[in-house]
């Protein structure tokens, strides 16, 4: 049985990469006829062609898509096992989570509450869009991605999505006693609104009760934003079509007040995994401690 050569699987996936050898080649700093020569070795270990001419550019044949996942399989359980094993004996561990730029962060505090203050962890939190946040989490960059948005998958996809929270969703504005009798069809039918923008699943859900209701609503906003949904609420610019959680101090403090509850409409919040060979525990752990931590808030509730 012949082995393949982990040298010549590499040069292969920058080449399946840039599509051109001269480009696979400088971005290696070798030749190119060093890359094509290695590629054809690789070819003739494994019995098929990887390539094929298109133009100038080469394309995977069958046998090189599949020989493309297994190479990013190979290398990711690679970079999975030197990044697991460098901090194997560490006194601090740390816990990288990427989280969509327009997710609540009030819900990312909570989310970080039970792993905040230890001394043998340390956070490093980044944001982002789903697409980089996801190729982050594939290359091993984050532990973690906190969204909510579900990933699309299918039989092959790597991620594990757990779903953290299912927040009710409220209408929401500053105090102002002309509105504290209003029904929800009069609150929407009267006031101005601000909405989450049409492509989101919220929205989704609340222009069908619009629909529902037979009301047009007059839009004084709209944001994609969690937080600058936050922010134009405090400003009495329109009443908010926003998750509770998300104002949960201006809540508090009277700044802001819950007008009416949206049965039927709420906001989940998940977090994505991958399978990993060596997964990084604290993900595992803080999981576990912030669904103890919703269980002890919806019992307290109910009692």
């Amino acid at each position: 049985m012949s082995v393949i050569n982990l040298h010549h699987l590499r040069l292969f996936r920058a080449v399946a990469r840039d599509g051109k050898l001269t480009g696979a080649a400088r971005a290696l700093n070798i030749s190119q006829s060093a890359v094509s020569t290695q590629i054809k070795m690789l070819e003739e270990s494994l019995g098929h062609g990887l390539f094929e001419r298109n133009g100038r550019n080469l394309v995977l044949t069958e046998a090189g898509r599949i020989a493309l996942d297994h190479a990013e399989e190979i290398f990711r359980a690679a970079e999975d096992l030197t990044a697991t094993l460098k901090t194997a004996g560490a006194k601090r561990r740390a816990l990288r989570i990427g989280a969509l730029a327009t997710l609540s962060r009030n819900f990312q505090i909570a989310f970080l509450e039970p792993i905040i203050g230890r001394e043998d962890v340390e956070v490093i939190l980044r944001s982002g869009s789903q697409p980089d946040l996801l190729r982050a989490l594939e290359a091993i960059a984050v532990d973690v991605v906190l969204t909510n948005l579900i990933p699309s998958r299918d039989a092959v996809s790597p991620y594990l999505v757990h779903k953290l929270s299912e927040q009710p969703v409220s209408i929401i504005g500053t105090p102002d006693s002309s509105r504290e009798y209003k029904s929800l069809r009069k609150l929407v039918e009267t006031e101005s609104l601000i909405l989450p923008t049409p492509e989101s699943a919220l929205r989704a859900s609340f222009d069908g009760l619009l629909e529902r209701l037979g009301v047009i609503p007059r839009i004084a906003a709209e944001a994609d934003d969690m937080a600058m949904l936050r922010l134009l609420a405090r400003t009495g610019a329109g009443l908010a079509v926003i998750p509770p959680i998300v104002v949960r101090d201006e809540l508090e403090s009277g700044m802001l007040v819950e007008l009416a509850r949206l049965e039927g409409i709420t906001e989940s919040f998940f977090a994505v995994t991958l399978q990993r060979r060596f997964p990084n525990p604290l993900v595992s752990q803080t999981l576990k401690a912030f669904r103890n931590k919703m269980d002890s808030f919806r019992t307290s509730e109910v009692v």
